[in-house]
């Protein structure tokens, strides 16, 4: 079964990360749906029976957005709010229809990874400030699984690093 990527990127016209990996996943039309938010819900009105439908025909869900002010783009955070809801995403007739599927995280960070440490600038690694997440996710009994990253982005990454990130990526989404 296909993989649903969730991109959620305001700006993905100005992205180098987020283009990148979208190109990279398009050479697996068989693989991997693509579902861009922004895109598809430019006004925010989501569509919450059609993204519920979408998330029940998946095996593996994967949510592909930039992480800024340490957190994830607002158009994801309503996404969640209105389409994990109760009597279908978790409570006791739901049926968790989450359930059991694979969840991850795949974010474009704009500082380095030992930025992101607690020796770093900013005291905490990406894991753990994304904690709310995972919570959200075992919440709903998703199998929640390790993220993916790439750090470094606002300092002119090397075309060299985005093209090996480009296929770890792909090779963390086969292993999901």
């Amino acid at each position: 079964m296909k993989t649903l990527v969730i991109i959620i990127h305001p700006t993905l016209e100005n992205s180098l990360i987020n283009k990148r990996w979208i190109e990279e996943l398009k050479k697996y039309p068989n693989q991997y749906t693509l579902h861009n938010l922004y895109s598809l819900y430019p006004d925010e009105k989501i569509d919450v029976e059609k993204e519920q439908q979408l998330i029940e025909a998946h095996d593996s869900i994967v949510f592909q957005f930039p992480f800024y002010w340490f957190n994830c783009p607002p158009l994801l955070k309503k996404w969640l709010d209105e389409v994990f809801t109760y009597g279908w995403a978790y409570g006791s007739t739901s049926g968790y229809k989450v359930a059991n599927k694979k969840i991850a995280l795949a974010i474009s960070a704009g500082i380095t990874k030992e930025d992101y440490s607690a020796s770093g600038r900013y005291k905490y690694t990406l894991e753990q400030l994304t904690t709310p997440f995972e919570v959200t996710f075992n919440y709903v009994k998703a199998n929640y699984r390790p993220l993916f990253a790439f750090y470094n982005a606002e300092n002119n990454p090397s075309t060299e690093s985005i093209e090996e990130n480009a296929k770890e990526y792909i090779a963390f989404l086969e292993a999901l």
